[in-house]
């Protein structure tokens, strides 16, 4: 079978397809058929080095934070899934794998899985995986937006963004979207009350807000400035400057500001599943790139200006 790994830190170049065994599933494990990946942002930092504390210096490592597929066949004491069943989940993030999501099979824990809506296609699934348990988790768990408030999403236009666009709209609040221009409209569909260019749009133009997401990780101490009394912060996004702000809104006030990152249940994964199903959240691609041109995939992410997500899709046999 084929997989994408990392035969070293570095540029998307250093991405390569190679020819693998097939894994076997043990104890309390799902082997998943894979038919679709997508690319998120702890890809790019594993790929480039960034979590190399966390991944070690052995090579190859698996590429792929997300899949959606098949159930292939079970290990014993998993009652929940079955072969055949439509699926989607995550490898865990913190743990160096060989295989990833990106590979025509993955084996995973079976808490790590849950049933696929029915009525999204493979590409449709994988590109919610990751970015919409993010949105939700953050929405729900940690800022607990209620409606009527008011809500800014930073980095709208983004896999993450797109998700939070409509888990707030659909929760109620007034959602703001900080966007590239020419992203407004799209973003104002998917049900932003308002959508400004970021570029031109500066933290004290904008506001107060109730809940601000962010996505980008700069300037956080200036919209964090921007929060009501009783407003609350996260970011996904961690970068020397991000962790500085998050160090100082722990020391200094109340309106602390949150770091967060996707590690889904089956619980989430259902719960996410709910959301599509009774057409609150809807999958948002911006490209699909076959397994073999998986760095055009990362590449396409890093330049970012999109709306959406980048998903790789595998093709039957690999």
């Amino acid at each position: 079978m084929k997989a994408a790994q990392i035969t070293g830190f570095g540029t998307p170049d250093v991405l390569r397809v190679h020819e693998v065994d097939r894994p076997t599933p043990g104890a309390g494990e799902v082997l998943v058929s894979v038919e679709a990946s997508s690319v998120n942002g702890l890809d790019t930092l594993v790929r480039s080095g960034g979590l190399r504390i966390v991944t070690g210096r052995r090579f190859p490592i698996g590429v792929g934070l997300d899949f959606a597929g098949v159930v292939a066949a079970t290990g014993d004491g998993v009652p929940r899934h079955q072969v055949g069943d439509r699926v989607w989940g995550t490898v865990h993030p913190l743990k160096r794998h060989t295989l990833g999501g990106a590979s025509a099979y993955v084996v995973v824990p079976a808490d790590r899985v849950g049933p696929a809506p029915a009525d999204l296609s493979p590409v449709e699934a994988a590109s919610l995986v990751v970015a919409g348990t993010t949105a939700l988790s953050a929405l729900r768990d940690t800022l607990h937006l209620t409606s009527g408030e008011r809500v800014l999403i930073r980095g709208a236009a983004g896999g993450v963004g797109t998700a939070a666009v409509q888990l707030a709209h659909a929760s109620g609040g007034h959602v703001t979207a900080l966007c590239r221009e020419r992203h407004a409209d799209a973003l104002r569909e998917l049900g932003a009350d308002e959508a400004f260019d970021y570029g031109t749009t500066t933290a004290d133009r904008i506001g107060p807000f109730d809940v601000i997401l962010d996505t980008v990780g700069s300037d956080l101490h200036r919209f964090r400035g921007r929060l009501t009394r009783a407003g609350r912060m996260a970011t996904i996004s961690l970068s020397a400057s991000s962790v500085a702000a998050i160090a100082a809104s722990s020391v200094h006030g109340s309106r602390r500001i949150r770091t967060l990152s996707s590690n889904p249940d089956t619980d989430t994964l259902r719960a996410l599943a709910d959301h599509v199903t009774s057409g609150r959240l809807r999958p948002v691609v911006d490209s699909v790139y076959p397994l073999a041109d998986i760095a055009s995939a990362h590449r396409a992410f890093e330049r970012g200006g999109v709306v959406g997500k980048q998903v790789v899709k595998m093709t039957p046999g690999e």
